[in-house]
């Protein structure tokens, strides 16, 4: 199936397809798309419904496809006979999982049109989002609200680990997020300080009617059938974009971690804090380091031409795991150097992570 032939009137189709299909220059981009879909677009009695879909809503199939890409880029086969959940895979180990992919959409806007999404207002709703959507996902695979074909009957889900596979395109700033949200949401823990490396814990978070929603859904055995959440803020459009080829200017942020001894030698002593660094006439780096004990912790956000800039389709790509699930997901499968594993120690209630140095944070591309 072509995802980019249209058969509905205009007024069905989403902006964002229409632009991609309307822009000449975007061809080699919808090339990219297109090969994201190897299989997926076979899935018998599912190929109308899932063009319609992607030509009319956009977001939640683009998610599917990158996700169907980064299966094949790890070595994974998906057996596309099983629809529910999204994704049955297998490992060339015979390791197998089901995955349900979900994203948090912006059907409607509910904070005016110029709230600071990076602001409380809008990081707690972007955390309620992220929040709804797995509970939303927990209740299909439970049937708790009277689905009369949960998840958990099925038969090639019955034993096997569980993963929601959730990804933010609820609003702009969602592209520049890194997993601040996310750790809220699975491990209660906010965004680092920046002199001390402590994170404060956050147990809740308010709805607009004052109700609370629980955070830290990772560190009790109230979500205990999900095995584990996939996250990226990464796997958008300018993924494809990136492996295209077609030229565009690319922001992209990524961490930074090395011992002091590796600091010194390749850095100095000069470059902690923050620091601007001129490489060429369109192309700036721009670094931060701090200096935790005997390591160097921080970022480089790069602003540069795309012919410069390197990216794998893992690249981005963060898995949680639950240390209180039922059936545990496997730590020891996804061997890939780009993918950031975290994990939550339950009896020193803390959580950690194994983040590899240059790992992606966040990207923009603009062509």
């Amino acid at each position: 199936m072509n995802l980019f032939q249209t058969r509905l009137p205009e007024n069905r189709l989403h902006e964002s397809f229409k632009q991609i299909v309307n822009d000449p220059n975007c061809a080699p981009v919808r090339e990219v798309i297109q090969a994201w879909g190897a299989g997926l677009l076979d899935r018998r009695g599912e190929q109308k419904k899932f063009v319609t879909e992607f030509q009319t809503t956009f977001n939640s199939s683009f998610w599917e496809l990158y996700l169907n890409k980064a299966f094949s880029e790890l070595g994974f086969s998906v057996d596309y006979t099983k629809t529910s959940p999204d994704f049955c895979v297998t490992t060339p180990g015979g390791y197998r999982f089901n995955v349900e992919a979900v994203i948090a959409d912006r059907p409607h806007d509910l904070l005016p049109a110029d709230t600071d999404r990076s602001s409380d207002d809008g990081k707690s709703e972007n955390t309620l989002k992220l929040a709804g959507k797995i509970r939303d996902k927990l209740d299909i695979f439970t049937g708790i609200k009277g689905n009369k074909f949960p998840y958990s009957t099925l038969k090639h889900v019955q034993g096997m680990p569980f993963v929601i596979a959730v990804a933010p395109f609820n609003s702009d700033h969602s592209l520049m997020q890194n997993n601040e949200l996310i750790n809220r949401v699975l491990f209660g823990i906010d965004s680092p300080d920046l002199s001390t490396g402590s994170q404060e814990k956050i147990l809740s978070v308010s709805k607009p009617s004052g109700a609370p929603v629980e955070m830290g859904i990772f560190t009790n055995d109230s979500y205990k059938e999900i095995s584990a959440v996939f996250f990226s803020t990464t796997g958008t459009y300018s993924k494809a974009v990136v492996e295209s080829g077609v030229g565009s200017f690319v922001r992209a942020t990524r961490y930074r971690e090395m011992s002091r001894e590796a600091f010194l030698l390749a850095e100095g002593i000069g470059n902690l804090g923050m620091n601007h660094h001129k490489i060429g006439p369109l192309n700036d780096l721009f670094t931060k380091r701090s200096e935790y004990g005997d390591r160097i912790f921080g970022s480089d956000m790069h602003l540069y031409e795309s012919c410069v800039h390197r990216e794998t389709h893992l690249d981005g790509l963060h898995i949680y795991y639950n240390p209180f699930a039922t059936i545990p997901f496997d730590a020891g499968i996804v061997h890939a150097g780009e993918v950031t594993h975290n994990f939550y120690n339950v009896e020193d209630d803390v959580s950690y992570h194994r983040h590899p140095d240059g790992a992606l944070v966040s990207r923009q591309t603009w062509v």
